[in-house]
């Protein structure tokens, strides 16, 4: 595990855990998006959300990340690709498909342990594997051709705090795990 944000002792923390993508990828989605999205504000950290778990007091850092790391373990290797882009009323996000369905595992095991800590409530819609690419007030009705990127294994999972500013959110990786890794002595 690698961290690369701090936090104050007693600070209450914007958290959200999610899958981290191959800087390949982020690089190929990005130039993508600066000729395919010319609307809204396009988001610099591309990332796969796991579960965004909102406002969390500071003490529950540990068990968030040890959760994470658990079903990070656990998880067999898999590869994710752009199936379709999706707009909602703020965002516009390429929506990934999941061949053999172990992403969703993984989500969902996950979301089993953050409930199990009393930290998270699942959403009542199936988690959808997909890439945030923009965020915008009023929805540009975009219809983009798909990247050409190949299928892709994510390069890890990762806790991140997201610290809300004018020009948007800005995320920092507090912790950073391996998947499909075993910790020595578990």
């Amino acid at each position: 595990m690698s961290g690369g944000g701090t936090v104050e002792r007693d600070e209450t923390l914007r958290l959200f855990l999610a899958l981290l993508l191959p800087d390949e990828v982020v690089s190929s989605l990005d130039a993508w998006s600066r000729r395919q999205l010319r609307a809204g504000r396009r988001v610099d950290a591309l990332h796969v959300t796991l579960a965004f778990l909102g406002d969390r007091p500071r003490s529950d850092l540990d068990g968030v990340v040890g959760a994470l790391r658990e079903s990070a373990a656990e998880t067999e290797p898999f590869v994710l690709a752009p199936t379709r882009y999706r707009e909602t009323r703020s965002v516009g996000m390429l929506v990934l498909d999941d061949p053999t369905g172990a992403a969703t595992r993984l989500a969902v095991d996950l979301h089993a342990r953050l409930e199990a800590l009393g930290v998270y409530m699942r959403e009542a819609r199936t988690w959808l594997p997909h890439v945030t690419m923009l965020r915008f007030r009023e929805r540009p009705r975009l219809s983009p051709p798909l990247p050409t990127i190949e299928p892709f294994a994510p390069s890890g999972a990762a806790a991140f705090l997201s610290r809300l500013h004018p020009s948007g959110a800005r995320y920092e990786v507090l912790e950073e795990c391996a998947l499909g890794v075993r910790q020595a002595g578990g």
